[in-house]
């Protein structure tokens, strides 16, 4: 039901796009996009989503074998769910929608440098959405959920200030990385169900 309902808030607002036309999304990055988007901390911001969205689930996974600890090897299992989900998804949405790069699509009037695939929706920002969600969903604190939705938006915002996506495609793939993280969260537990439920007993 949950997975139905983000599936379709993306459709929803792809379709949107198409009524309005690139037009106004091209406005939009217009006024986020500078001529020259050489900003060091928004490049680190866009290319933190590697290392925290790949080296994460690694590291979390070798210290819960090396330990032995179960509540962080699941924790793992389900971080590497969430990306591979992901990754999955939004490749394949990537290819249908098959939407050139605002670069291509407005030279003279968006600003980047060259990328080799398409556009919708934004890898970077999907990625950095399942992560946080995935995050959020496990710890279920504020200390943990704000700093990463904070962090997963300033991804987004870096991915339109360095031209490489139309805001439309932030949109989506927030919306695809919110709906990774719940999807996998909710496929660790059913794969994983004897184990989460010894562990509600024990609480």
């Amino acid at each position: 039901m949950l997975k139905g309902r983000w599936i379709w808030l993306f459709f929803m607002v792809c379709c949107c796009k198409c009524i309005v036309g690139q037009g106004l999304d091209a406005n939009l990055l217009n006024s986020i996009n500078p001529q020259n988007p050489a900003s060091r901390y928004w490049q680190q911001t866009s290319n933190s989503v590697y290392w925290a969205g790949y080296t994460l689930p690694a590291g979390t996974l070798i210290y819960g074998l090396v330990s032995g600890d179960q509540n962080v090897k699941h924790a793992s299992y389900d971080l590497l769910i969430s990306i591979g989900t992901n990754v999955l998804i939004t490749d394949v949405l990537k290819r249908s929608f098959n939407r050139t790069r605002p670069m291509d699509a407005h030279p003279g009037m968006i600003f980047s440098t060259p990328s080799s695939d398409m556009s919708l929706p934004s890898g970077h920002t999907s990625l950095a959405f399942a992560t946080a969600t995935t995050l959020s969903l496990q710890c279920k604190k504020w200390y943990v959920t704000v700093p990463a939705y904070a962090w997963a938006g300033s991804v987004a915002y870096s991915r339109m200030y360095l031209g490489k996506h139309y805001p439309s495609d932030v949109v989506g793939g927030a919306l695809v990385g919110i709906g990774s993280g719940y999807a996998s969260h909710w496929l660790n537990r059913k794969l994983f169900k004897r184990y989460y439920r010894n562990r509600m007993y024990e609480q």
